[in-house]
């Protein structure tokens, strides 16, 4: 519309101009023929005023899409590194109580008890023994006709069950009770076992002479199978109920120090090998073989041919320690049964056994009441294993072969 209107305007102008102009009157009537085409022209044209802008709609309200959280690249895991291996912690000592016959932990303090040393049957009539297993210590020593005779001592038989057959006893295992301040549990005796007993004043229960024979009993079965002599038995609840009631002192003295040391590992260091050997106690005598058992660490005990058993359980007699001690054998003078004098006190030679090696040992006792003590050859304190030791007594004149 506006250039219209200046379109108008403009040929106002020049129509004012031309009629103005001197050359109007010559050119008049050719304008006014144009002029009147013009305005038809313009007149007639189908001038319409343009439409008005449409108002523009609001804008929608902007929807905010939160894009979904990019999907991790997963991150390879890291290459492992080897790592340096962890040192074994050292484990911790147990602080005890111990049995100190064993050096093995236990749950109530019994160290300051008397151990009770039972003589036991070991004629090939009067197999299997019962409670032999879970004595302590087993001592192994000649008695007349070239037969043994077992002293299984024990710290505490609260749990044992029965023990025998229950034999009589020898001066020397007297000896060996009294090394130990034990109470002494037998069923008669040689001459010189009783001259031994009176003498010495031995806390012991006999069931011949009738001390303490409340302890004892005659086993039928055993009776009607192996004969009277092999039929006397003992059990640790008789023990147990009947020795507070003999008025003999039951604890040891209060300054008593035990004379044997233990480790963990008992195995001696440069020694030789030792999985296999047998005991020859003498000349023609009884021999008691020991094999080594790499996973229990123990030897197992074979005589007469076949496994030693205890006869409560059918388990093998085993042993952590073996100590083979050579001790002077003599007759008894003028003895028609041929009974033994074997020196206990003094001092000697053997061999310490653990862990499949064996090493030479010195043993020494300076009298009848002083305990055993065991050093090496270049005179340094033998350490035991923790564990049950099985003690054989051999002539001096007597070896043993290792393999």
């Amino acid at each position: 519309m506006y250039q219209i209107k200046r379109i108008i305007e403009q040929i106002q102008f020049r129509v004012k101009s031309i009629i103005t102009s001197r050359q109007f009157k010559r050119y008049a009537p050719l304008a006014i023929i144009a002029l009147v085409a013009l305005v038809a022209f313009v007149t007639c044209m189908p001038w319409q005023a343009p439409e008005p802008d449409p108002t523009p709609e609001p804008d929608p309200p902007a929807v905010i899409v939160t894009p979904p959280p990019p999907t991790p690249t997963p991150t390879p895991p890291p290459e492992e590194e080897d790592e340096p291996e962890e040192e074994d912690e050292p484990e911790e000592e147990d602080a005890g109580p111990f049995n100190p016959l064993t050096g093995l932990p236990v749950e109530e303090d019994i160290s300051h008890r008397r151990p009770l040393a039972i003589v036991i049957n070991n004629h090939r009539a009067a197999i299997p023994q019962l409670g032999i297993s879970q004595a302590d210590i087993i001592y192994e020593v000649l008695v007349e006709g070239s037969i043994t005779r077992m002293l299984a001592i024990y710290q505490d038989v609260t749990d044992v069950g029965n023990i025998g057959s229950v034999r009589s006893s020898r001066s020397y295992t007297v000896d060996l009770s009294q090394a130990y301040d034990a109470v002494f549990i037998f069923a008669g005796g040689s001459p010189q076992a009783y001259a031994a007993v009176r003498a010495r004043n031995i806390t012991h229960l006999d069931d011949v002479t009738g001390r303490g024979s409340q302890a004892f009993y005659r086993d039928p079965a055993r009776r009607s199978q192996m004969g009277f002599e092999h039929s006397l038995v003992t059990t640790g609840e008789r023990l147990t109920q009947n020795l507070p009631n003999l008025n003999i002192r039951l604890d040891l003295p209060d300054d008593y120090e035990r004379a044997l040391s233990f480790i963990d590992d008992g195995t001696p260091e440069d020694g030789e090998p030792a999985t296999d050997f047998t005991v020859m106690f003498g000349q023609n005598s009884k021999t008691t073989s020991f094999s080594f058992d790499e996973e229990t660490g123990l030897y197992g005990v074979r005589q007469y041919g076949s496994a030693y058993i205890d006869g409560n359980d059918g388990s093998q007699i085993t042993a952590t320690n073996v100590l083979i001690l050579r001790m002077t054998t003599a007759g008894v003078p003028g003895d028609r049964e041929g009974r033994l004098n074997i020196t206990t006190t003094g001092n000697g030679t053997g061999y310490y056994v653990n862990g499949g090696q064996y090493v030479p040992i010195n043993w020494s006792r300076a009298g009848e009441t002083s305990q055993f003590t065991y050093t090496l050859e270049d005179g340094s304190e033998l350490q035991l294993g923790r564990g049950q030791s099985y003690i054989c007594i051999i002539r001096t004149n007597m070896d043993v072969e290792f393999q």
